[in-house]
């Protein structure tokens, strides 16, 4: 019985917790707004080959009967020079800025937030030095500038371009996560888990770790934004994903040449990829003035 009263205890905290944070987060309508977009491009995304219009658009596809007509019934977004339909292009193109996104945060956030544990931990000792420096001379290049130079030597393609970020990316999430463990290393919860002979590995995964899960979740949210622009970037330029491939940054890139046109084919690709920065930058705002309510 004492244990299920405790169990209960503690289901009921976490139930709260949850219960005002989003009360927290929902009093911001910005936030609610951010919200609601990124659920709809996630749908969207996932939905792609069944709710766009032209499937067909969105690979190797020709229609020059179709090419270069303005925005209609029949092409909302109207179509590129090759006849394919931009609205289906722009819809595959948040399935693949998505892919990108989740996969550049699931490479690079393990993968530092477990150096910026060690390093913060470790402060003071050789292994910090090593780890830290090293985080620097990442840190010193744009990561734009790293991420051209990297897709440069490497053949131009979407894998290529996840690994060329996720390949820097991991230094902003050693850096934040190194900070917090240093100001948390002194912590009465930290000394007293060390005196009872807790192994380094439960100290640093079961005891920090949780006490900087908010800042970590934060700042993925707001990455999803960053990478997805970084790519598109990439794209711009020629060093991301190659045609056919429906992806912002070329379809901006290619609609470039024909404004102002035909200027249909650059500007609903590029309000598209403004609306999904701005929907996770202002989910991610909301996501850290939750836990900032919530701490205080």
């Amino acid at each position: 019985m004492r244990r299920g009263t405790i169990g209960n205890q503690q289901s009921s905290r976490r139930w709260e917790s949850v219960r005002r944070g989003w009360y927290n987060f929902s009093r911001n309508n910005l936030s609610i707004l951010g919200l609601v977009i990124v659920l709809i491009i996630i749908l969207i995304a996932i939905l792609a080959p069944v709710i766009s219009p032209h499937p067909e658009s969105a690979g190797r596809h020709v229609d020059f009967e179709a090419a270069k007509q303005a925005p209609n019934m029949q092409y909302w977004f109207g179509t590129d020079i090759f006849g394919r339909d931009i609205l289906t292009r722009t819809i595959f193109a948040f399935r693949y800025s998505l892919f990108m996104a989740v996969m550049v945060i699931i490479m690079a956030a393990p993968f530092g937030v477990a150096l910026g544990l060690i390093a913060g931990y470790f402060q003071g000792t050789k292994i910090d030095s090593i780890i830290m420096r090293s985080t620097d001379i990442f840190l010193a290049v744009p990561p734009l500038i790293l991420a051209m130079a990297i897709c440069s030597v490497l053949v131009p393609s979407l894998g290529n371009t996840i690994l060329a970020i996720g390949a820097l990316w991991w230094t902003w999430y050693t850096r934040m996560v190194y900070s917090m463990v240093t100001s948390l290393r002194g912590e009465f919860f930290v000394y007293a888990a060390e005196l009872t002979g807790a192994p380094r590995f439960h100290i640093l995964f079961r005891e920090i770790l949780p006490n900087c899960l908010s800042e970590i979740l934060t700042k993925m949210t707001l990455d999803v934004g960053a990478v997805v622009m970084i790519g598109s970037s990439l794209s711009f330029v020629g060093l991301g994903a190659q045609p056919p491939t429906s992806d912002l940054g070329n379809m901006i890139a290619n609609g470039t040449q024909y404004l102002p046109d035909q200027w249909w084919i650059s500007v609903f690709p590029g309000i598209s990829l403004m609306i999904a920065v701005m929907a996770f930058n202002l989910l991610g705002d909301g996501i850290r003035d939750m836990y900032q309510v919530e701490e205080a």
